[in-house]
C-alpha cells in the first residue's frame, strides 16, 4: 500500500503550458511542474515557449550590466 496518492498537477482550464519532455502544448498541466513552462494565456504563447526562453537567455547573456569588462564570453568560465 502505497503512502502517498500521486497527485494530478493543479491547473484551470484555459490556462496552457508547454510540455519539456514531450515537447508538445497542453492545456492545464498533464505533466510534473519540472517538467513544464507556464502558464500562458494562449496556446500560440504557449507554442512559442522555448523560442520565447532561447530570446531572454540571449539577452540576458549579452546585457552589459550583467558582465564586468574583464569577463569571459558568455557561457565560458573565467580562469
Amino acid at each position: 500500500m502505497a503512502l502517498f496518492k500521486a497527485r494530478k498537477p493543479a491547473g484551470k482550464p484555459g490556462e496552457w503550458f508547454y510540455c519539456l519532455e514531450h515537447k508538445t502544448v497542453e492545456e492545464g498541466p498533464d505533466c510534473p511542474a519540472k517538467d513544464r513552462f507556464g502558464p500562458y494565456p494562449t496556446r500560440a504563447e504557449a507554442q512559442r515557449a522555448m523560442d520565447a526562453a532561447a530570446e531572454r537567455n540571449l539577452e540576458w547573456d549579452t546585457d552589459p550590466r550583467w558582465h564586468d569588462k574583464d569577463d569571459e564570453a558568455p557561457g565560458r568560465p573565467a580562469q
